[in-house]
């Protein structure tokens, strides 16, 4: 049956990757240890892969990356670690051919820690309304999700004050990248309006539009304009944030899944 799962299931074959980085996919995380080369026996299906550098004694760990994949049967997804950016990336397709022929030959499979498949179900409670699609429509530039890339992102949202303190530190920490040399790294969230504005409609029945401002109106002219009437697109829209804020630590997509869990509990029909 192990053989059976390691020949149709996903491989993530993860090269060069030092000692004490952590490694998740999903709900799981590995330590990376010395022999470690990447995940194996991954159901087919969407997945999130992310990640944290660490130092040298496994002290100090990174803020988090992470990307999605939607990987097929038998799929050897492979990323070379580039030990000047800390970061995983993408092998030329040449390179990336002949290590998907050893890993069908069993050649990295010593190396290879398999997936925990007692909990893929609460895996796909999180995710069963993400499709490649929705990943295609959302992902940032490169597919890399990070909060580094995110400050300045936030301008114009309405924060508690605890989300400022995060945002002002986020522009001070070391680890944070210049807005000038990533213009656009963010994720293509659909933008929730805060307000309703109509054309020849009493004011008495804006307030009260706009006192219920997440109105089941409000919702319905986003699932027709922003996700072609499609509830399932926002519903991917929806894990698919809530997944890159709880398994990637982004606060861009903290920020939209609040908007969109408020829009969804504000609708009073």
């Amino acid at each position: 049956k192990a053989l059976e799962l390691v020949k149709s299931g996903a491989t993530l074959l993860l090269l060069d990757v030092p000692q004490y980085t952590l490694i998740g996919i999903d709900t799981q995380v590995f330590s990376v240890g010395p022999a470690f080369k990447g995940i194996k026996m991954i159901p087919p299906g969407v997945h999130f892969v992310f990640y944290s550098s660490s130092t040298r004694d496994g002290k100090e760990f990174s803020p988090i990356t992470g990307f999605f994949i939607d990987a097929g049967y038998s799929q050897v997804v492979v990323r070379m670690w580039d030990q000047q950016e800390e970061r995983l990336i993408k092998v030329p397709e040449e390179e990336e051919e002949r290590y998907r022929q050893a890993v069908r030959s069993f050649e990295f499979d010593k190396h290879l820690g398999p997936y925990d498949l007692s909990l893929y179900a609460d895996w796909k409670r999180l995710s069963n309304y993400i499709t490649k699609s929705t990943i295609e429509r959302l992902e940032p530039i490169g597919g890399e999700i990070t909060v580094t890339y995110e400050h300045g992102m936030l301008k114009n949202t309405c924060k508690s004050a605890m989300e400022r303190v995060l945002d002002e530190q986020l522009r001070n920490s070391k680890f944070s990248s210049p807005a000038e040399k990533h213009p656009k790294r963010g994720c293509y969230y659909t933008p929730i309006p805060r307000i309703i504005k109509r054309k020849g409609i009493e004011s008495e029945q804006l307030t009260s539009l706009n006192l219920d401002k997440a109105s089941t109106e409000l919702l319905e002219t986003l699932l027709v304009k922003d996700y072609g009437g499609s509830e399932e697109s926002l519903l991917g829209e929806l894990q698919f944030a809530f997944i890159a804020f709880l398994m990637g630590q982004s606060l861009e997509a903290f920020m939209q899944w609040k908007s969109l869990v408020s829009l969804l509990l504000g609708c009073t029909e």
